[in-house]
């Protein structure tokens, strides 16, 4: 594979494509079952060939575990471990975040991230909801938008959805003032049941940091919703401030 310009993020292929391509090579092991949940320990960023080897970790009849790993000449750049699984319809009861009150995304601007940035940027349409914006100095670690992909019209399917929850910029960055990167080291997604009901391209995330260290270690929590407020599924980012 090739990780091309146009799809960097900060400094290297975008995270949440890396994890969505690799997602995508594990699940090709057990074809028949649902991703559970996905994760990627970022080691050092990707900027050019790389390939993804996967392996089976566990198969079992319910649950299964698919390892997978992007690698260069270089060695390993990102690791990671995909839980699929198929259980049997039951009436357990469930609870779901609720979403943050929104106007719908026709009614909120469109924020657009410099390409010189994030060049994949250019693939995505976000409108934030409420007054937060990366690096402005805000009080509270946490941004809220609507987000799509550009010129897609389908709602998002699993791999978008692993792509689309590392979309928005890291949520300790609205109490930021200056410039810093905040780059992940280890991303979680689980998409949500109600996934596959989805029936709009749009999904409203809400990004929140729940701990940040002095040290500059970074707790994430982000969660998406569809316009009709069904949750669709979380994702959690392990991330570390640098100014270097």
């Amino acid at each position: 594979m090739a990780a091309g310009a146009h799809l960097q993020g900060f400094g290297g292929l975008h995270g949440g494509l890396t994890l969505a391509l690799m997602t995508s090579a594990m699940q090709g092991s057990v074809p028949d079952i649902p991703l559970v949940s996905t994760t990627a320990r970022f080691h050092r960023p990707i900027g050019g060939d790389f390939r993804v080897e996967t392996s089976v970790v566990r198969s079992g009849r319910t649950i299964s575990a698919v390892g997978a790993r992007a690698t260069t000449a270089k060695g390993i750049h990102v690791d990671g471990q995909a839980v699929f699984g198929s259980l049997k319809p039951a009436s357990w009861r469930t609870f779901a975040p609720v979403a943050p009150v929104a106007p719908p995304p026709e009614d909120c601007e469109i924020f657009t991230i410099p390409p010189e940035f994030v060049a994949i940027s250019t693939y995505m349409e976000i409108r934030p909801v409420g007054p937060s914006r990366p690096y402005a100095g805000g009080a509270e670690p946490e941004l809220i938008a609507w987000i799509r992909l550009v010129e897609d019209e389908e709602p998002p399917d699993v791999l978008r959805f692993v792509f689309l929850m590392d979309s928005l910029a890291p949520s300790y960055a609205a109490v930021l003032s200056t410039l810093a990167l905040v780059p992940t080291v280890e991303l979680t997604v689980r998409p949500g049941g109600n996934l596959a009901r989805a029936d709009s391209p749009w999904m409203l995330l809400r990004a929140r940091t729940r701990a940040a260290s002095a040290d500059g270690w970074v707790d994430e929590q982000i969660d998406a919703w569809g316009p009709d407020g069904t949750h669709l599924g979380s994702a959690q980012q392990l991330r570390v401030v640098r100014t270097d």
